[in-house]
């Protein structure tokens, strides 16, 4: 032991091979900076040469420099910078440049700038009849083709984070920087009259569209370190707008700041990850497919965890969104290859019901504005499509109550339905004649006084299971989804009677997706409070919907179309009126002159008719379920001139209202079939009658399709013309 301790290194020792150690590193650093400095021209012109060859190689870009040269131990000052893709318009030039090079990269041929300088730029992005001189920052190396044949999204969007984003340097200085877009049919210009990055710090001034607004960004610029945290906002009390968005896309869009973030971005398991915020004040939204008035959200934001894999693109569940005193979780992810898959979900958790009434946007939802209520809501969505597999569409939509209540209406009382009042239908905007929905009108018809018949044929055609679901049939919004998706536009709607007589009684007939969205939450209101009962509610329906132009309720139905009280209609009379609910307006257009019923309804008759016996509503019946007794009655007869059926049918199906039942044809967009709830019984039952409507229509528009052509045929050969 004592002589390891004599052969041991005393303190003064170590601490002079330390210094040794210290010197010699310090030396060997010196003698590389001594030949970095001395080199430098050398490798500068080298890393510029192989900067301009990989240009090329890769990415197709002829990159020119007119002169470049250090001025300084490390500031390199470049002239006449040009850069244009191969067979595309020029896409950047600048007339100064100077720049600190960081030496030591330089030595690997690496350009790293820590600080810039920039005078006189202009940045063009061009989209010309489908031509961009940008698309190089989406296309795959050259070098990388030999690898792998396919697009890999991962690589694609890290390579553009890195190329564009990470070039920023903590310190510039940019005067006069000229950014444009342009494609066939609009445009838009941004110069940055001045922007400074100071260590890190952000602003800005930025004149848009040649002096339409002023416009600001402030914040924190660690590009490098992938942290980012920038305010915009426009000088002079403006909005952020602009008008190239309003012209493409016929939407309105402003607000008064927008604040971006971005926290991490990494590659991990062949996914790029890009983690960021985004979020608005005021943010004003206006598209006629979305309200007739502008909608406000004053703060909203998203968490956003973008994913981004070698086929898909992933909103990851761990984001989120806040909506002024809510939040919620999304996912959304979209799969390319080798077949498209749509995945959403959303998932809120419980929130306090007042929280989410609160929250509504403003322009939204008017009926239910300054509704009270108590208690607890939780909404979740989960929808999965395979575009390859369109029939096994999963769908499943469902707000669940906790001890909520409604402690007080908003402007629109819910409960009004279940004594007198008084209902004005619009047409085209405008209100007409009022009706008195109650007893003391005297063309009120109470549920008893319509003939069994007359109710049954109404909910087989309309809603099959009106008396068992909760206001909405998800199967029979599955299987919308699912024909539109197939026949690439929207063909069939999905509306219960409930809906339909919410619609009616409470809203606009604007088809909007807010109206429809209110429409949702006002049934489900209805449905889940117990409001009303079936009952009512399918007598309220009986005496409001529309039933021909100008034609409202049961009673003046009945009579306009037959001249009888509706206690007297027959099956036959009871089945043709089902049958015009969808297309009110083009009632008449179902009759010949002589009063009898077109042949095309014929089928109609018996599908309906099968379906009632088939639930043991009535007997089953060989003569059309008469189809054959129903006459038009006589006073209507001479206005109706003979119309060929191709014309009747086009024109029924201009005239149609806006009352979409659930087995028939509509209009209603995608995102407002996303919500419903029923139970299996009705879901089965649904599903039946819905595929043996459709299939009736389809045989039907094929028999005459094929009988048109034939009298066309004859009606050319008797003139001498084929």
């Amino acid at each position: 032991m004592e002589k390891l301790q004599m052969h041991r290194p005393g303190p003064n020792k170590s601490f002079r091979i330390a210094g040794i150690v210290l010197a010699v590193l310090l030396i060997f650093a010196l003698i590389g900076g001594y030949i970095a400095y001395s080199k430098r021209e050398a490798l500068l012109q080298k890393a510029i040469y192989k900067a301009k060859i990989k240009a090329k190689d890769q990415y197709n870009l002829d990159v020119k420099i007119g002169s470049a040269h250090f001025t300084g131990f490390s500031k390199v000052s470049l002239k006449d910078v040009t850069v244009v893709p191969d067979g595309r318009d020029s896409l950047l030039r600048i007339k100064k440049l100077d720049v600190d090079v960081k030496l030591t990269p330089l030595v690997v041929g690496d350009i790293i700038f820590s600080d810039v300088t920039l005078e006189d730029g202009f940045l063009q992005l061009t989209n010309k009849k489908g031509v961009k001189n940008f698309d190089f920052l989406f296309k795959k190396k050259k070098a990388d083709n030999s690898k792998k044949s396919k697009l890999d999204l991962a690589d694609i969007s890290y390579n553009l984070i890195e190329q564009v984003l990470y070039k920023i340097p903590e310190n510039l200085n940019l005067k006069n920087f000229n950014l444009s877009y342009a494609e066939d049919t609009a445009a838009v210009n941004f110069n940055i009259v001045k922007a400074i990055i100071d260590d890190g710090d952000l602003s800005s001034t930025i004149d848009v569209n040649r002096g339409e607004a002023t416009w600001h960004m402030s914040g924190k610029m660690h590009a490098s370190d992938k942290d980012i945290d920038v305010k915009l906002y426009a000088g002079g009390g403006q909005k952020l707008e602009l008008p190239i968005i309003q012209k493409r896309f016929k939407v309105k869009l402003n607000a008064d700041t927008v604040t971006t973030r971005l926290t991490k971005v990494d590659k991990e398991n062949d996914e790029t990850r890009i983690y960021t915020y985004c979020g608005a004040t005021n943010l004003l939204i206006n598209h006629k497919g979305l309200s007739v008035k502008d909608i406000i959200i004053p703060n909203g934001a998203i968490e956003a965890n973008v994913f981004v894999g070698e086929n898909y693109v992933t909103l990851d569940s761990s984001s989120v969104i806040h909506f002024k005193k809510i939040k919620a979780n999304p996912y959304l992810k979209y799969t390319l290859n080798p077949v498209k898959i749509y995945e959403m979900k959303i998932h809120t958790g419980w929130v306090n019901a007042q929280d989410i009434f609160d929250s509504f946007p403003v322009g939204m939802f008017e009926s239910l504005d300054g509704m009270k209520v108590a208690g607890k809501l939780k909404y979740s969505l989960n929808f999965y499509m395979n575009s390859k597999d369109v029939d096994n569409l999963k769908f499943d939509s469902r707000l669940d109550k906790d001890d909520f209540r409604i402690i007080r209406y908003g402007k629109v009382n819910l409960s009004k339905l279940n004594s007198t009042f008084v209902y004005v239908p619009y047409e085209l905007g405008k209100p007409m004649p009022p009706h008195t929905i109650g007893p003391e009108n005297p063309d009120f018809t109470p549920l008893d006084q319509i003939p069994p018949d007359m109710r049954n044929a109404i909910m087989t055609a309309e809603d099959p299971s009106f008396y068992r679901h909760s206001g909405f049939v998800e199967e029979s919004i599955r299987k919308s989804i699912v024909t539109d998706f197939k026949e690439k536009r929207f063909v069939r709607g999905g509306s219960t009677i409930s809906m339909q007589l919410v619609k009616n009684a409470f809203l606009s007939r604007n088809k909007t997706l807010s109206r429809k969205i209110e429409e949702i939450l006002i049934v489900w209101l209805i449905e889940n409070n117990r409001i009303m009962t079936k009952n009512r509610m399918l007598e309220v329906y009986f005496n409001i919907i529309e039933w021909g132009r100008g034609i409202y309720g049961i009673a003046e139905a009945s009579r306009f179309y037959f001249g009888k009280h509706p206690s007297q209609l027959t099956l036959g009379e009871s089945i043709y009126l089902a049958s015009i609910v969808p297309s009110p307006k083009a009632g008449l257009y179902a009759f010949e002159p002589d009063g009898t019923l077109r042949r095309r309804l014929h089928g109609y008759f018996n599908l309906i008719g099968g379906l009632m016996a088939g639930k043991g509503l009535i007997d089953r019946d060989s003569a059309a379920y008469g189809f054959y007794t129903v006459r038009l009655r006589e006073g209507l007869r001479r206005q109706i001139a003979p119309v060929d059926t191709a014309l009747a049918d086009s024109l029924l199906n201009q005239e149609g209202g806006d009352a979409v039942p659930v087995n028939q044809e509509g209009q209603l967009n995608f995102f407002q079939r996303l919500f419903g709830k029923g139970d299996s019984t009705a879901k089965k039952e649904e599903k039946i009658d819905s595929a043996e409507i459709k299939k009736q229509r389809e045989k039907e528009a094929k028999e005459e399709q094929k009988r048109r052509e034939k009298e066309r045929r004859k009606e050319l050969r008797e003139r001498g013309l084929f």
